[in-house]
């Protein structure tokens, strides 16, 4: 079943009704403003950076293991098949897509976890504001501004969790999480967020079973993985087993998004929203999964943090994730000498922007933040293993 009208919807985000920039710019002749957000947000080094930032696993402990970059780009990629299915704009939709997860520390959500420990005594540390900050202030290319002055549209998208304390500092991109009940950003922050779920759920099996963290028996167990497995051995049970995977995985992943098109297509024909504020304006989003689909893919999600997430061997690797981030954190924030030249000066701008202590603290995340995995492991052994060269 093709959906796809060729033309937005009248609830879609339209170019025209953008709210726009936070410095001004001459529009491009070629690109529409969300194409521009896009190809800023791959030219930015905070992406390129996802290459060697993993999802689970840490960068080194193999080469087909998904990093945060391939995950961005399977979110990228089949965010765009929903929009494009729902006439949204796939534009908008991309860039959110790709920018979602430039806000991640090394070592994934144990890296994060310990970094905010760090912080805790400096506001916090989390990962979709750190991502704005990026956007909005860490990039640092451009004469006229800092950051990548993107649209607002896309630093709606990207912040999904926000504070009401953090929310009164960031202004009217965070303006949703100020009021009770909160209410939604655009329906393509609402996709990128639903494909972020589906792909990180779908292809962390693929992972676990490479790493041999779960087995085939288990996942049997599981309805979304067993429907299709026992459908593809059935029609191709002398393939390699590598091949049965691939194609139970490439089916789970294509029913959920079909689920996810036709159940959000009947849900705005019934709903009829009228414009983008329409959107906004409601408490729950519009976009969703079928109520048997949602329950089959919360019970994957739920099978994988008990049998992935908790292993020991993902465990192992979060110790010593944390004691690398700890370490980091200590030796920076104690002496900001042991930093780059150029993060030193860093140091002292945020130093006058929010005070001594708190300013060598957010100095400080910001640069470990934006490690990768190989780069974290490769400071900490410069600064305490006595053998290495500074």
């Amino acid at each position: 079943m093709i959906f796809y009208k060729g033309s937005l919807a009248r609830y879609a985000a339209h170019e025209s009704l953008s709210l726009g920039r936070q410095h001004l710019e001459s529009p491009s002749q070629y690109r529409t403003d969300y194409q521009r957000d896009r190809d800023r947000i791959i030219h930015s080094a905070a992406f390129r950076r996802l290459e060697y930032k993993t999802q689970v696993f840490v960068n080194h402990e193999g080469d087909l293991f998904r990093t945060r970059l391939t995950h961005s780009l399977e979110v990228a990629q089949l965010s765009r098949t929903v929009a494009r299915s729902l006439s949204l704009n796939e534009d908008l939709t991309e860039a959110i897509a790709l920018a979602h997860d430039i806000g991640h520390t090394p070592f994934g959500h144990a890296g994060q976890d310990a970094l905010h420990q760090c912080m805790k005594e400096f506001g916090g540390f989390e990962h979709n504001l750190q991502a704005l900050r990026i956007v909005d202030e860490l990039e640092d290319h451009y004469p006229a501004f800092r950051g990548l002055n993107l649209t607002f549209e896309v630093r709606e998208g990207i912040l999904k969790h926000c504070s009401s304390k953090q929310a009164k500092l960031l202004g009217r991109v965070a303006s949703r999480f100020l009021y009770e009940p909160r209410t939604q950003p655009s329906l393509e922050a609402q996709i990128a967020n639903l494909c972020d779920e589906i792909a990180y759920n779908n292809h962390d099996i693929d992972d676990a079973l490479r790493a041999k963290l779960v087995s085939i028996q288990q996942l049997r167990e599981q309805r979304l993985f067993n429907d299709h497995y026992t459908d593809v051995m059935m029609q191709w049970s002398i393939l390699p087993q590598r091949r049965i995977i691939h194609e139970t995985i490439r089916r789970m992943i294509g029913e959920q998004i079909a689920n996810l098109i036709e159940t959000s297509s009947t849900q705005l024909e019934t709903l009829q929203p009228k414009s983008i504020d329409d959107v906004r304006a409601k408490e729950e989003s519009m976009l969703t999964l079928s109520a048997a689909m949602y329950e089959k893919h919360l019970e994957l999600k739920q099978f994988l943090r008990t049998q992935m997430y908790q292993h020991y061997r993902v465990q192992r690797m979060a110790f010593k994730a944390r004691r690398v981030i700890n370490g980091l954190f200590e030796a920076f924030n104690n002496d900001a000498r042991l930093l780059p030249t150029e993060t030193q000066t860093e140091v002292k701008r945020l130093q006058e922007l929010l005070g001594n202590d708190s300013g060598r603290a957010r100095a400080t995340a910001d640069y470990i933040a934006g490690m990768t995995d190989r780069y974290a492991i490769a400071e900490y052994e410069r600064l305490y293993n006595p053998l290495e060269l500074p």
